[in-house]
């Protein structure tokens, strides 16, 4: 199997399965959101009051000339439009144990982007797991009920669902999550609190490549590679998009910091194109792999092993060998010590892991991997197989 071997000894919260607020709580949540609302009119002050002095430059007044707006207001309103009606709202039910012993259903609510036509729909695992019962909120209010999860990724925390019957949906555009730069203006669409549904935040891109250990109730799960935002992400945002300004999805909301604010984190939407390849050609889904496991370089790990660069992946494993026997990796040549600096033309690094870069392609396509052995660089070919839990 794949694995990143760096992880983050805090634990963040996933943000979906939000259950539905009990009367008791609602005017404290109600309060909650108003006192939240005036902090930000506080501080959206602030910032128009900085900005009183600039120039008109890049603003633009509406048609009714009442008003002026800049570039970038336009660009996130033009995102909420055009990404809008490809982003639904998905209601599980599932059943927990009572506190006397018996069952009782228990609601959640999390979001999906619809990625194609006719009806399948990419959300977070851990939205639809243990659900028995699923429903699908279209943009426009309509209720699907006609709704099965196809399958969920074994390695990373997504679901694909399909709407069963659907036909002329709108499909999100994806865009390349490689490409993304720190800094860079992004716009989260999801179902806040399992209430508000389509909610619209905007922020930018904090970091890349971060790894943390997601938890919801009992489970955790170990997640890699992820991008970091502040741009505001609630519980219910789970599954949701997070688009740049041309309104191409760029990544799935899934976690946030429980303890902070404004640090969310959605996985990069290169690691689900591959399985949505899968997906479209055979109505089934699978996730490609190389078959080793390794450790992302730094220069402190480089250190630590002693190694001569520190970019790239260490094919190593603290016990026996870190190739799959008989895997893809295996069958093309890749030994332990090797350091894999390249999949394709895309350097291992900035732009993501093996295991990201490796998920953009199709089970049964062939990749280069770049790799140095002893000082030297060799390419080597791999074909991708369908991982299996076994593996």
């Amino acid at each position: 199997m794949t694995n990143d071997t760096q992880q983050s000894p805090r634990s963040y919260t996933a943000v979906g399965r939000k259950p539905r607020l009990k009367p008791g709580k609602y005017f404290a949540a109600v309060l909650l959101l108003l006192v939240g609302c005036f902090g930000a009119g506080l501080a959206g002050g602030y910032v128009s009051q900085s900005m009183g002095g600039a120039s008109l430059t890049n603003r633009s007044v509406t048609p009714d000339g009442n008003s002026i707006v800049t570039q970038e207001e336009e660009d996130i309103s033009s995102v909420a439009s055009s990404v809008g009606p490809s982003v639904v709202s998905i209601v599980t039910k599932s059943q927990a144990r009572s506190y006397f012993g018996g069952s009782q259903t228990q609601e959640g609510a999390g979001t999906g982007i619809v990625i194609s036509e006719d009806g399948y729909v990419l959300t977070n695992k851990h939205v639809v797991s243990g659900s028995n019962d699923l429903a699908v909120v279209m943009s426009d209010g309509t209720t699907k009920t006609d709704v099965k999860v196809v399958g969920t990724d074994p390695l990373n925390d997504l679901a694909f669902i399909k709407i069963n019957g659907a036909s002329g949906l709108k499909a999100a555009t994806l865009g390349d999550s490689s490409s993304i730069r720190i800094g860079q203006k992004v716009v989260a669409i999801g179902n806040s609190l399992g209430e508000f549904q389509n909610s619209v935040t905007s922020g930018i891109i904090s970091s890349t490549g971060r790894s943390i250990s997601a938890s919801e109730g009992n489970s955790v799960e170990n997640l890699t590679d992820l991008l970091q935002t502040d741009a505001a992400i609630n519980p219910g945002n789970s599954g949701g998009p997070l688009t740049n300004l041309s309104g191409q999805v760029v990544g799935i909301n899934t976690a946030v910091a429980a303890d902070a604010q404004s640090i969310g984190f959605a996985i990069p939407i290169n690691s689900a194109k591959g399985i949505i390849k899968n997906l479209f050609k055979t109505g089934k889904v699978e996730r490609p792999y190389i078959g080793v496991n390794y450790v992302t370089l730094t220069p402190d790990v480089a250190k630590q092993y002693d190694l001569s660069v520190s970019k790239g992946a260490y094919v190593h494993a603290e016990n026996g060998s870190a190739v799959v026997s008989d895997g893809p990796a295996s069958k093309a040549g890749i030994k332990d010590g090797d350091i894999i600096t390249k999949v394709g033309d895309i350097e291992v690094g900035e732009r993501g892991s093996v295991a990201s870069l490796v998920s953009e392609y199709a089970t049964g396509e062939t990749v280069s991997l770049t790799i140095l052995r002893d000082g030297k660089t060799q390419t080597l070919t791999v074909t991708l197989q369908t991982y299996a839990e076994q593996n």
